[in-house]
């Protein structure tokens, strides 16, 4: 039986095919959401509609630039400046949808 091995981005490029469902990367772009601006608060507690952008103290302009980072690494995407702007961080749904956005692109 031969063993492959994976470095931690081989093994999740690997895996994102398993994040098929809308609910998979709403999920994971919360936990990345909370962790990167260490909020605290109960995840159940942000939804669609969960205003960010003016809300978060936390989510100022050094930690867009993070949050940003760590969606391209987890997700394998890139984002292009002319991309980000206000609206992206709207809401939480406004993310969410750039994320899936940037996802499809990316599958394409």
């Amino acid at each position: 039986m031969q063993h492959i091995l994976y470095t931690d981005l081989e093994w999740e490029r690997q895996n994102l095919d398993s994040i098929d469902s809308d609910a998979a990367v709403a999920q994971r772009t919360k936990e990345i959401l909370i962790d990167t601006l260490q909020l605290d608060v109960a995840p159940d507690s942000i939804q669609y509609e969960t205003p960010l952008l003016g809300a978060l103290a936390e989510l100022d302009s050094m930690a867009v630039v993070s949050l940003l980072t760590t969606l391209e690494e987890h997700f394998q995407f890139v984002v292009h400046d002319e991309e980000v702007t206000a609206e992206v961080f709207e809401t939480f749904g406004s993310l969410i949808d750039f994320v899936e956005t940037n996802l499809q692109a990316n599958n394409q």
